[in-house]
C-alpha cells in the first residue's frame, strides 16, 4: 500500500471513530448529566456512559472492581472498593453515576459511585 493511500486509510479511521465518539455523547445527553470532558473534579457530578471494562483489582489488601465509564467526550475509572462483583455490571453496560471525581496518578476517578443500570440508548 502507498503512503498516500495509507495515510488515506488512516485517516478515514480517525473521521469514523471520531463520528462514533460524537454520537455516543449524544445519546447520553440529558438535562443534569455532565460529559465526562467537561465534569469537573472535586465536585459531585452525575455521568452517563457505557462500560468498556471491568477489572477485579485489588486496593491495599481490599477488593476492588474498577470499571472504565466511556461517554463519547472521555473515560472515568469507577472503583467499587469491597466488591468483587456487582450484579448488573458488566461490558456493554449503559449506566448513570453519580459521586465526586479525584485523582490518582494523573488518572481520573470515582470511588463507591451511586450507580443506575439504563437502557441502552442505541437500542
Amino acid at each position: 500500500m502507498s503512503k498516500g493511500r495509507l495515510r488515506a486509510k488512516l485517516s478515514e479511521w480517525a473521521n469514523t471513530a471520531s463520528i462514533d465518539a460524537s454520537e455516543i455523547r449524544a445519546a447520553y445527553v440529558a438535562k443534569d448529566v455532565a460529559s465526562i470532558a467537561d465534569a469537573p473534579d472535586r465536585e459531585s457530578v452525575r455521568l452517563r456512559g457505557t462500560l468498556r471494562t471491568i477489572t477485579l483489582r485489588p486496593r491495599g489488601g481490599v477488593p476492588a472492581l474498577e470499571a472504565e465509564l466511556f461517554d463519547g467526550s472521555g473515560t472515568l475509572t469507577l472503583i467499587w472498593l469491597g466488591r468483587r462483583r456487582i450484579a448488573g455490571i458488566s461490558p456493554g453496560r449503559s449506566l448513570q453515576v453519580q459521586g465526586r471525581i479525584g485523582r490518582t496518578d494523573g488518572q481520573r476517578i470515582m470511588f463507591n459511585p451511586r450507580y443506575e443500570l439504563i437502557p441502552d440508548p442505541n437500542e
